[in-house]
This record gives C-alpha cells, structure tokens and sequence, in this order.
C-alpha cells in the first residue's frame, strides 16, 4: 500500500466516541487523547507512524497556536500532513497563562488530527434546529464551516489540497462601520472563527445562513453582522459562567 492507501485504511477504521462528558454544556465530545489512542493499533497494521506538533506564530496582532498533524508511512517514508490554527484568549478565569497555552494547544491539535482522519464532530444538517430563536440559546447552537485556509502535504512538500482550520475570534476586535454594507474579511473571520469555537456545541455555518437567509457568509450585511455577533457571544458568556 501507498501511504494514501495507508491513510484510507486508517480513516476507515478509526473509532473514537465521545466519552468525554461537559456537565456545563451537557454534551459528550473527544478529546485529543481519545483520537491518538484509537489510531494506534490501526497504525499498526498499516506501519506508520503519527506525529502531532505544534508551534507559536504570530497572524496581524494575535498570537496563534499552529498545529499540525503527520501521518508517516515507515516504510517508504511518505507523509500527509493536516494543520489547524486555534487562538488564545487573551485571559480565561480559573486557568493560569500556561494552562490557556495547554488548553490551545489541545484544541489545535484535536482539529489538525480530524481534518488528518476525516472525523466530524457534529451531526447531520438534516438533525438541526435552523429557527431563528432556538438559535439563541447558549450553548445549543450549531462543527466546522470555516473555509479551508491551508494546504496539506504528501512526500517532500507537494501540494495536495487544504486542510487548515482557522479558530477562536473573541471580543476586542475593531468595531463594525455603521450602516447596511457589506461585511469585511475581518467581520467574517470574526464570525467564522466562534463557529469554529463553539463547533462542539452544535454551532454551525449553516445555521447562521439560514438564520439570515443568506447563501453565503458574504452576502451578509454590517447590521446583520452586529445582531449574529450578539448572539454568538451567548455562547462566550456562557463559557466563561462555566469556567468561574
């Protein structure tokens, strides 16, 4: 096998339930540890290896954590790699500044390792309540629509797809111009990014699209920018009651 070959009989294999429990959220979800260890005897068979990493890099005027995710085939030494951005609060009550680092640092890599092995974290569209005031509720929103904004990589650096996943925005952000224009890329990236925060929660793109009625995240105006802003940081105040 190839180690595309290699990877396909991974991804197809790999089981890993949501054991973990939020008693806040009242939700089940994985953890990072909980992917590694279901890919380990899978590895096995196939004879390769995965490595997970990551680094500090600095986006505009923010810090990021930049995880990437590689998957080796030991025998001919190819590999395909994922990486996913997450973004540190700039404080979070309860939690030390190693312990928000750690915590990014989880987050980046559970991200960079599903886009590796194909893993989703929400359910079907199909199952969702779209109603606009259900949409309200902290913490049962709508993973994942964030557009891909990396590259993934297979052998020595050829380019084979995207595979990145930008994460958290949080309050501070320069303040939307008034009136009923459309959003900008920073509004957007605002937006996208506590999708991608709040994805185990059930928050999802489609959701908020059709909320607006709206095919696409750019076709959105500053006024409905403000009011989908308002709503998604429900979902922050309720965190931070959680984490107090």
């Amino acid at each position: 096998m190839n180690v595309y070959e290699k990877l396909q009989h991974v991804q197809s294999g790999l089981k890993a339930p949501k054991n973990q429990y939020n008693k806040f959220g009242n939700y089940h979800y994985r953890n990072c540890e909980d992917i590694q260890e279901a890919a380990k005897p899978l590895l096995q068979e196939v004879k390769a290896a995965l490595v997970v990493g990551d680094e500090l890099v600095m986006i505009g005027e923010r810090y990021y954590i930049r995880a990437t995710a590689r998957f080796v085939d030991c025998e001919s030494g190819e590999t395909v790699e994922n990486t996913a951005y997450a973004r540190e609060e700039q404080e979070k009550k309860g939690m030390d500044v190693s312990q928000v680092t750690g915590s990014t640092s989880s987050y980046a890599r559970k991200y960079a390792l599903n886009g590796l092995f194909c893993i989703d974290d929400v359910k079907d569209a199909d199952n969702q309540d779209n109603t606009a005031g259900k949409a309200q509720a902290a913490g049962k929103g709508t993973r994942d629509n964030t557009k891909p904004a990396g590259k993934t990589k297979a052998g020595k650096g050829t380019d084979v797809g995207a595979g990145q996943t930008t994460a958290p925005a949080e309050e501070g952000d320069k303040a939307a111009p008034t009136g009923a224009g459309m959003v900008t890329k920073a509004m957007i990236a605002s937006i996208t990014s506590l999708i991608e925060k709040y994805s185990s929660k059930g928050l999802k793109m489609e959701k908020i699209l059709k909320m607006y009625q709206i095919k696409d995240i750019v076709e959105m105006t500053v006024d409905q920018y403000r009011d989908c802003m308002d709503k998604l940081k429900l979902y922050e105040k309720a965190d931070k009651e959680g984490a107090a």
